[in-house]
């Protein structure tokens, strides 16, 4: 069974599990590519850019899972096979963890900031306490994946940003962020109902 330890602990590990001492194999292939060309103005590190790789077996076809830690979200495309995305995650205090299922997906969604969020810097959020429309200049980006957890919104997204150059840190208020580009391609892939565990 995968728990959080040896998934984290496995990191490489997890990617390459049962092709040790093997020769290197071709990275696969999934039915519709990835979006994997450089955007003009994104200094991202290569490795966040969208890649498809060989993974475990055992973990369900549909599914995501996020190391935190190495900032890197997995979409399990089918049995053996995964796309990993960069992500940006939570500051220390603040980053999810946990199972949860994709309960809403939403283009270009609105955004409020939480309660808690304007508690914590009331000069950033407390001007946006009654929401911003969708759109190039909201902070969700062009698409979110709400999480739910027992039928509830966790309040944690994974979405797409007007940030994009902080993919690779630990910067948000516990969502996950994604390159537009990368969120559009995610969004496109996973169903409604998967489940997403984040380590």
């Amino acid at each position: 069974m995968l728990n959080r330890r040896s998934f984290v602990a496995g990191g490489a590990t997890f990617l390459a599990a049962g092709v040790t001492g093997l020769p290197a194999l071709a990275a696969p292939a999934v039915a519709v590519p990835p979006p994997s060309a450089p955007i003009p103005g994104l200094t991202i590190a290569p490795e966040f850019y969208p890649t498809v790789l060989t993974v475990r077996r055992d973990l369900v076809p549909g599914s995501i899972h996020v190391i935190s830690s190495k900032h890197f979200l997995y979409y399990i495309d089918r049995k053996g096979v995964a796309i990993r995305y960069g992500v940006a995650v939570g500051k220390a205090e603040l980053v999810f963890r946990g199972e949860a299922m994709v309960g809403k997906k939403v283009e270009w969604p609105d955004w409020r900031p939480t309660p808690e969020m304007i508690e914590r810097n009331p000069k950033a959020y407390k001007k946006y306490e009654d929401g911003m429309p969708g759109g190039p200049t909201n902070p969700l980006g062009a698409r979110a994946i709400y999480l739910y957890q027992d039928g509830r919104d966790t309040a944690i997204r994974i979405h797409g940003t007007i940030d994009p150059n902080s993919i690779g840190h630990s910067v948000s208020n516990g969502c996950l962020r994604m390159v537009n580009d990368h969120v559009i391609d995610l969004y496109n892939r996973v169903e409604l109902g998967a489940p997403v565990t984040v380590y």
